[in-house]
């Protein structure tokens, strides 16, 4: 059955899109969890968490569609290409959201809910990050996407202050051991989190100009 590529992939773009816009969205509640340990808004978090599962599903189940029924080739098959990674990768920063809140929640429910500026600090950067990449992607601008990439290095700076505060708060406080592997567990998230934004601006960059981005090259 023949299908109409360019309207089916024009809208692949936007449901993908939409996508990164509910994911941002669920990062951006993240960070209001973690900088006012706001249980209710971690509840929203992770029971909306299906959502962004379900938007998934859609987008990979449209471009197994256009790859068996559409012959895309050029830019058309490089989106469509992109779209599966992409989807799959949004779908796991949502999933490390969840988790981030989910570890909150416990802290805050337990009474010893306390974190260093810098795991703030962290989420806001992996918070923009993804905002610039989901821009990037929007306006198919692989400059940007570079910049994007080399910013990684400063999330992964203070994901090791985090490191340091825990760890000193442990020798301070002993009974404060298991709250602080919850610090850590969390800024690993938010280390992850950009870690996969940085893998979605070299998917963009193979949208836009067909080279494939691996270990640091640019």
């Amino acid at each position: 059955m023949a299908v109409n590529l360019q309207s089916r992939v024009i809208d692949l773009r936007r449901k993908l899109l939409a996508m990164g816009a509910e994911v941002e969205q669920r990062v951006a509640l993240a960070v209001a969890v973690v900088r006012d340990g706001d249980v209710d808004i971690a509840k929203t978090v992770r029971e909306t968490d299906a959502e962004i599962d379900a938007m998934q599903a859609e987008v990979e189940n449209e471009c197994m569609r256009l790859l068996a029924l559409g012959a895309p080739v050029a830019s058309d098959l490089r989106l469509i290409l992109s779209a599966i990674r992409i989807s799959n990768e949004l779908e796991r920063i949502a999933d490390m959201a969840k988790g981030s809140c989910k570890r909150v929640t416990k802290l805050v429910e337990s009474g010893s809910y306390r974190f260093p500026p810098a795991l703030l600090d962290m989420a806001e950067a992996t918070r923009t990050m993804l905002r610039d990449v989901l821009v990037a992607l929007s306006n198919e601008d692989a400059k940007l996407c570079l910049e994007i990439r080399r910013s990684d290095s400063f999330v992964d700076a203070l994901n090791r202050e985090v490191m340091l505060w825990s760890r000193e708060w442990i020798t301070q406080d002993v009974h404060s051991t298991a709250a602080a592997i919850e610090i850590l567990a969390i800024g690993q998230r938010f280390e992850r989190m950009a870690d996969i934004i940085t893998q979605i601006a070299g998917d963009t960059v193979f949208l836009v100009e067909g080279r494939i981005l691996r270990h640091g090259a640019e």
